[in-house]
């Protein structure tokens, strides 16, 4: 008997990972009650069954997958414990959000005063189809759980048996690269002032093969992300002050985030944002 996987909500990553676990035999679920348009289209195009609400959900569902936006987690995993001592069920709850390991110890004591396994995941990649490779990081004691099903294109890695340790992994890579990304953008937007962006440009490209070529597009993906992304660099900042570093760095690139949420390109969706476009258009969509 195949295993069921509910997925809470099904945007782009949500709905990515659902369709890579429905193809590995799983029968994923999700409710897309109260979502915008989008992500039900994203949800009807991944094949999930779509039931009425989040009761069902988690009442019909051997693992519930949390991914939201991470200012949401907490939330998400209160109304999922809810849900199931409401119905006298207790799926397993993997939190897959990009929150730090202090948000997640809240979370996970959410859910095991509910009765709840719990597993922490944290996702390092672009959602999974052909030609991707997604890495999920795992912790907990249930985490092999989660590991063990068949998902192509998604690499499943158990890190640790103590939830907090992939997400702890999240924290680390992503101040890396939406770091960069973010100081990226400064400088390319200060360089537009300038009328210097071809100089610069062709700096970096010395150091960083093809940048040149990918810049465009990783900006325009990551500005679509953008509002996302504030509440991300907010638990980095949390998760880097708990280690004895500063967290001010994470802080000021949460305003970066901001700002590039505000701007025209802001407003675009992941699939607008992939449309081909100048660097020059991209930088004046920031700047606006």
């Amino acid at each position: 008997m195949s295993v069921c996987i509910g997925i809470v909500s099904p945007g782009a990553m949500g709905s990515g990972l659902g369709r890579a676990w429905r193809r590995g035999g799983a029968r994923v679920v999700a409710t897309v009650a109260g979502r915008s348009p989008r992500t039900a289209t994203l949800a009807a195009e991944a094949g999930f069954e779509l039931l009425p609400d989040l009761d069902a959900v988690v009442r019909t569902a051997d693992i519930v997958v949390s991914l939201g936006p991470p200012d949401q987690a907490p939330d998400i995993a209160s109304r999922l414990a809810e849900s199931a001592r409401r119905q006298g069920v207790a799926p397993l709850v993997a939190d897959l959000n990009a929150i730090s390991p202090a948000t997640v110890e809240r979370i996970a004591a959410t859910c095991t005063t509910a009765g709840l396994d719990f597993v922490d995941g944290a996702i390092s990649g672009a959602p999974p189809r052909d030609g991707t490779h997604t890495i999920v990081y795992l912790s907990g004691s249930s985490a092999q759980r989660l590991a063990d099903r068949d998902a192509p294109n998604v690499d499943a890695r158990v890190v640790g048996d103590r939830p907090g340790q992939a997400s702890a992994v999240k924290m680390c890579t992503a101040s890396v690269y939406k770091g960069f990304t973010a100081l990226l953008a400064q400088a390319m937007v200060t360089a537009r002032a300038h009328d210097c962006v071809d100089a610069v440009l062709a700096d970096l490209a010395e150091e960083f093969a093809g940048l040149d070529e990918r810049l465009p597009g990783q900006l325009a993906l990551a500005a679509s992300k953008a509002r996302r992304w504030v509440g991300e660099m907010h638990e980095i900042a949390a998760t880097q002050g708990a280690a004895g570093t500063r967290p001010e760095l994470f802080e000021a690139m949460a305003d970066v985030w901001t700002m590039v949420a505000r701007s025209r390109l802001g407003a675009a969706t992941p699939e607008q944002a992939a449309a081909a476009r100048s660097l020059n258009d991209v930088l004046a969509d920031l700047a606006q």
